[in-house]
């Protein structure tokens, strides 16, 4: 069984060009009996920005904390454990300002931990969570892929490499405010591209 964790990040919610594609991967994932697909939105979830007492509650030994840092460090725990539980890893991301959705990085704060996913050594630090791979569902305005203006690619690459995470196969969907026949070939060739991913899975 492959277990999927699909994570949508658009603040438009249904409407979101992103959110059309993570259901349409899921869709097609459930199609098969050998695939398990968990959903996490983190827009829903509204997680705040990290801050100093969250952080410094990860340093406390279990036993040791506090209730209230027990309660802080019960956040990124619970985000810890469905990342370990999940072979495949989904981001559907919108683009916000040349970047990724402010939520979607706090997620990954909380989810990029010394000593929990990665660890430092001598030579840099050594990624944990090995042997998993990801995939990008992303969807954009303009055309960005390939240019330094995707700002995104290198970011989620680069915090998914520290965890270990080394395979990211991603699918874009760009150009989607540039008219309604660029908007149609673009997510005509995303869908196609996502049925090829899921049936490789």
């Amino acid at each position: 069984m492959t277990r999927i964790l699909l994570i949508t990040s658009s603040i438009l919610g249904d409407s979101g060009q992103s959110i059309g594609l993570a259901r349409h991967f899921q869709r097609l994932a459930k199609r098969r009996d050998d695939i398990a697909v968990t959903t996490r939105d983190v827009v829903a979830d509204d997680l705040p920005h990290l801050g100093i007492d969250e952080l410094g509650s990860w340093q406390v030994a279990a036993d040791e904390r506090t209730p209230a840092q027990v309660e802080l460090a019960a956040r990124s725990d619970a985000l810890l454990d469905e990342l370990r539980g999940n072979d495949v890893i989904v981001l559907a991301v919108p683009m916000y300002n040349l970047g990724i959705p402010s939520q979607l990085k706090a997620w990954f704060d909380r989810i990029l931990r010394a000593g929990e996913t990665f660890r430092y050594t001598e030579k840099g630090p050594v990624g944990l969570l090995e042997g998993k791979r990801a995939i990008l569902l992303g969807a954009r305005g303009g055309k960005y892929a390939g240019t330094a203006m995707d700002t995104q690619t290198p970011h989620i690459t680069h915090m998914l490499g520290l965890i270990g995470i080394k395979q990211l196969d991603s699918v874009f969907a760009e150009g989607l405010n540039m008219g309604e026949d660029a908007k149609e070939a673009a997510l005509t060739q995303a869908h196609s591209d996502i049925e090829d991913l899921v049936k490789a899975l």
